[in-house]
């Protein structure tokens, strides 16, 4: 046969012969890549548009942040690449390794000399010219170690196992949230919630996590365990209209960007608000609002229906994985990324609480970039093992394509 499909047809043993790592990429979730990569782009062009005229007042490069941002997100892809190839049970065997990891800088943050103080934060470790803050990426962390030590039991979580569960992560949301990073906090509690409810809480158990958390709420709030500023940013969605001059200032000035874009938009940097940077940290938290302004209700809606995209790949993963372990490694990343997104955009349409938590390969960050490209490479890693185990039942074959394409 002349053509290359017939070759294969002819030749069934020749696919035995490709080297590992080519079979490996021909069971990735195609969708999922080009979904993330795609949304990497936008955001290095958002990022772009919201940081170019501050910069050129200032007299100073228009490329500056996005040629940083676009650094960052290249190496989230080669993390991602790199632990797409990594087999994801190394993970379970290393829970304790990786969670002592990351605690022990958690803690290095802390100490005088070895932590960065920035914005009122102490959240940063100095890496030479680059900053990595340990926070972002302990969601993901606890996407680890929740899900090993649940895949541990069959069926329903023992008391010990969910008690275990949510004493170190308590613990470690603690120790966060008092850098301060109230937002990375809140989604460990997600993220860990998510794995246990769906890696096999029972009724009870489930009704004992949420009296957990009203307790922690009322502790929090009771015996003033949060900054004056911190407590205002939480509030402000359910008073928006107040304090639009102060403490609601942000929120104020990010409904009026999003509002003035209309249905398309005022078009790519030609929005009055960003360009003479009325929003505040509109390249990190407020990212959205440069879509919102720029590209309007069509062009917001868009990007949501990508980030829809992704997280539905990520949900299709967690149902269709081979062990319980990698299904709970790709619920966390869904709850990771659904949360994120969902907090964030809501968060500049004063739907939802202040609370910092970037949007996915979009707010400028490279601590974040990474962490999330991370849960995308490990569930690709458990994604593609669970096709090629399917693959090596139903026989090999190179027609029918990665099942991405499905």
């Amino acid at each position: 046969m002349s053509s290359l499909s017939g070759t294969w047809r002819a030749h069934p043993h020749a696919r035995r012969s490709a080297p590992a790592w080519a079979t490996r990429l021909l069971q990735f979730d195609v969708m999922l890549v080009m979904g993330v990569l795609a949304m990497a782009a936008v955001g290095a062009v958002m990022v772009y548009s919201a940081t170019r005229y501050e910069l050129l007042a200032a007299g100073m490069s228009p490329h500056y942040w996005v040629k940083k941002d676009i650094v960052f997100l290249g190496a989230g892809a080669v993390v991602m690449g790199v632990l797409a190839f990594i087999d994801y049970h190394h993970w379970e065997a290393m829970w304790m390794v990786v969670f002592g990891a990351t605690f022990a800088a958690l803690l290095a943050v802390m100490v005088p000399g070895i932590g960065t103080h920035n914005l009122g934060s102490t959240r940063w470790i100095s890496l030479g010219p680059f900053q990595f803050q340990p926070s972002a990426f302990a969601p993901l962390v606890f996407t680890v170690v929740a899900g090993a030590l649940c895949a541990r039991e069959e069926g329903a979580l023992s008391w010990r196992t969910l008690g275990g569960v949510v004493a170190i992560a308590g613990l470690t949301m603690g120790l966060v949230a008092k850098q301060p990073d109230l937002g990375s906090a809140i989604v460990i509690g997600v993220v860990v919630a998510a794995i246990l409810v769906l890696g096999g809480a029972r009724a009870r158990q489930i009704i004992f996590l949420g009296l957990v958390a009203a307790a922690g709420a009322f502790a929090v709030i009771h015996f003033g365990l949060l900054h004056g500023y911190q407590t205002s940013r939480l509030t402000s969605f359910l008073h928006p209209n107040q304090h639009t001059n102060s403490t609601n200032y942000n929120l104020a000035q990010s409904k009026i960007d999003i509002g003035q874009g209309g249905l398309f938009g005022k078009g790519l940097f030609h929005d009055r608000q960003t360009n003479l940077q009325y929003v505040p940290e509109q390249h990190t938290d407020f990212i959205f609002t440069a879509v919102g302004g720029q590209l309007g209700f069509v062009g917001s809606s868009a990007v949501l229906v990508l980030y829809g995209l992704i997280v539905v790949r990520l949900w299709m993963i967690a149902r269709s994985a081979s062990d319980k372990f990698g299904s709970l490694l790709a619920i966390g990343a869904f709850a990771l990324f659904s949360f994120s997104v969902f907090e964030n955009a809501g968060m500049t349409m004063g739907i939802t609480p202040i609370t910092g938590i970037p949007l996915p390969m979009m707010s400028y960050g490279g601590s974040a970039d990474i962490a999330f490209f991370a849960a995308i490479g490990i569930a690709l890693n458990v994604g593609s093992q669970s096709r090629g185990r399917l693959s090596a039942r139903q026989g090999p074959t190179l027609l029918a394509g990665p099942s991405g394409l499905r």
